[in-house]
C-alpha cells in the first residue's frame, strides 16, 4: 500500500510544490530572498505530519502546534542566527533534547525529560533550526527495525506494511513522505545507510571524530559509532554537516571543522565494487542488479568502476565487530542489566548483547580489535580503490509486524542484527560511507547503494554522491504515491 500525497488534505498557506521541488538548502533560501516565511514552512510541514504521520508514525513526542508556531513566528521576526534559521527538524530520539521527551524507544525512559541538549542538538539550535519532536528508533538504536514499546512501528511510505529501516528509521521515513526538510541520524551499525536506502533518501555516516562525541566517559575505547546527517539531496547532507561536523576540544578523535564537498571532478574515480562479496553475503533477488543499474550511472560520469575482492575475509570483520559490539553495549548500559527493576524492562536483544559482553576476556577483545586495526590498513593502502560499493541492505524491507527478518534468500539468519551484515565493513573501521537511492525493485520498494570511503575522504564521497544525485533525482522523482 502506497502513501498518495495528493489524496490528503494539506491546509498550508504555500502549495504543496514548495516541498516536491526544493530540497532543505533550497528552502533556506527561498526563505531568506523573502519568498517563503517560516510560519509558512512549519504549517506545510505540521499540516503533512497532521495527514501523514498517523499510518507512518516516524515523528514523536511532537510539540503542541500553537507552540511551534508561536516560536516559527519569533524567528521570522528575528535576523538569522544561522544556516538552519526557521528549518523545522525532529530529533532522532537517542539524542537528548531539552524540553522534549527523549525515551531512546525503552520504557525505562518513556517519561525522561532533559534539561540540556546534547552536544549535536545544541549545535542545531544554535544554527537556527526550529525543534519540533523527535523521531522514531528502535528500543536504545539496537536493530535496523524502528519499533518499540513506547511509541509502536514506524512504517515504510512506500508500503505501509513494511519496516523502515532504523536505526534512524523515523528520520528516514519523515524525510521520504515529506513530513521533515532535513533529518539527523546516528549510525553504529548501518543506521544512517540501511533506512536510507529503504526510503530513496540519502544517509552519510561521516569519518569517525568529524562529529565529535558527547562529552563524558570513554573516549578511546569505542568508536564504532557517530552521528551523521539525512536528507533528500546532498548538498543537504552538506549543509547539516557543516553544523555538525566542527570539532570539538573535549573529544580527542575530532578533526578539523568540514568546510564543504567542494567543487572536484569526479572523472577517474576508482570504485571497487564488492557486491556480495564473492557469495558470502546472502542477497534477494533484485539487490545487486538495481546497484549495478546505479554503478553504471556513476561510470556514465567517469568513474572507474571495477570489481574486487577485498583482502580480508568478512568472516573476520563479523568476528571483530561482534566481539566489539558485545563490548561496547555491555560497558554502556550494564548498570540497567544489573539492577532487577530495569533488567525486566530490557529488550531481550540487549540483554543477549550484555551478557555476551560481560563474558568477554581482554585477549579477546584485543584480538577483535587487532583485526579491525587490519582491515583499516588493508583498505587504506588498496591503491587500485579510491572507495567501495556494496548494497546498503541484504533485502528488501521486510514485514513490519516482525521484529526482525530470520532468513534472507532461504539462508538462516544466527543472531537479529546478521542479516544486516553488509554495513560492517565501514562501521568496524569509522570509514566515511554515503548510501544513494539506486532505484526500486518490481515489488515497488526502494533500495540503495554504499560509498565506503577512506577515512577523511568525506568531502570526495559527497561530491560523488551529488553528481549522481543531479543526475538520477530519486528522492524527487519517485516520492511515495509517484509512479
Amino acid at each position: 500500500m502506497l502513501i498518495s500525497f495528493r489524496n490528503k488534505p494539506v491546509r498550508g498557506l504555500v502549495d504543496l510544490s514548495v516541498l516536491e521541488n526544493s530540497d532543505a538548502t533550497g528552502l533556506c533560501e527561498a526563505q531568506r530572498r523573502g519568498e517563503i516565511s517560516i510560519p509558512e514552512i512549519a504549517t506545510v510541514y505540521l499540516d503533512r505530519i497532521e495527514a501523514l504521520n498517523p499510518e507512518i508514525n516516524a515523528i514523536v513526542a511532537l510539540r503542541p502546534r500553537a507552540e511551534i508556531l508561536a516560536e516559527a513566528e519569533q524567528m521570522e521576526q528575528m535576523d538569522a542566527v544561522g544556516p538552519l534559521h526557521g528549518l523545522p527538524m525532529a530529533i532522532k530520539d537517542l539524542a537528548e533534547t531539552k524540553g522534549i521527551i527523549t525515551s531512546f524507544g525503552a520504557p525505562i525512559y518513556k517519561d525522561y525529560v532533559p534539561t540540556k541538549d546534547c552536544l549535536m542538538v545544541s549545535r542545531l539550535r544554535r544554527a537556527g533550526a526550529l525543534i519540533i519532536g523527535k523521531t522514531n528508533t528502535p528500543e536504545f538504536g539496537l536493530g535496523s527495525h524502528s519499533y518499540n514499546p513506547v511509541y509502536g512501528v514506524t512504517r515504510n511510505p512506500y508500503d505501509l506494511s513494511r519496516s523502515a529501516g532504523g536505526s534512524s528509521g523515523g528520520a528516514a521515513a519523515a524525510l521520504a513522505a515529506q513530513m521533515l526538510p532535513i533529518a539527523d541520524g546516528s549510525d553504529m551499525m548501518g543506521s544512517l545507510r540501511n533506512p536510507a536506502g529503504w526510503n530513496n533518501v540519502y544517509g552519510f555516516r561521516p569519518s569517525y571524530g568529524l562529529v565529535p562525541g558527547e562529552p563524558g566517559g570513554d573516549s578511546f575505547l569505542h568508536q564504532l559509532a557517530t552521528s551523521g546527517p539525512m536528507a533528500r539531496s546532498v548538498r543537504d547532507l552538506e549543509l547539516l554537516l557543516k553544523v555538525i561536523g566542527v570539532p570539538d576540544s573535549r573529544d580527542p578523535h575530532s578533526t578539523t571543522a568540514f568546510s564543504g564537498m567542494g567543487q572536484g571532478d569526479i572523472k577517474g574515480t576508482k570504485i571497487g565494487w564488492v557486491g556480495d562479496w564473492d557469495k558470502y553475503y546472502p542477497m534477494e533477488p533484485e539487490v545487486l542488479d538495481l546497484c549495478v543499474r546505479g554503478l553504471d550511472t556513476l561510470a556514465d560520469l567517469g568513474c572507474e568502476v571495477h570489481p574486487v575482492i577485498p583482502p580480508i575475509g568478512p568472516e573476520k570483520l563479523w568476528q571483530s565487530w561482534v566481539t566489539l559490539r558485545n563490548f561496547a553495549i555491555a560497558s554502556k548500559f550494564a548498570p540497567l542489566f544489573s539492577d532487577p527493576v530495569t533488567r525486566d524492562l530490557l529488550k531481550a536483544e540487549m540483554i543477549w548483547e550484555i551478557e555476551r559482553g560481560l563474558a568477554l576476556t581482554s585477549l579477546e577483545v584485543h584480538e577483535a580489535s587487532v583485526i579491525r586495526s587490519e582491515w583499516f590498513s588493508a583498505f587504506a593502502t588498496m591503491e587500485k580503490v579510491d572507495m567501495l560499493a556494496m548494497p546498503s541492505a541484504q533485502m528488501f524491507p521486510f514485514d513490519a509486524t516482525l521484529d526482525w527478518p530470520k532468513q534472507v534468500a532461504n539462508q538462516a539468519m544466527d543472531t537479529y542484527h546478521r542479516w544486516m551484515e553488509v554495513v560492517v565493513p565501514a562501521s568496524l573501521t569509522g570509514l566515511p560511507a554515503l548510501c544513494i537511492p539506486v532505484g526500486f525493485g518490481t515489488a515497488g520498494l526502494p533500495m540503495g547503494l554504499q560509498l565506503i570511503g577512506k577515512r577523511g575522504d568525506d568531502a570526495r564521497v559527497l561530491r560523488v554522491g551529488h553528481t549522481y544525485h543531479e543526475i538520477t533525482g530519486f528522492p524527487q522523482k519517485r516520492a511515495p504515491g509517484k509512479k
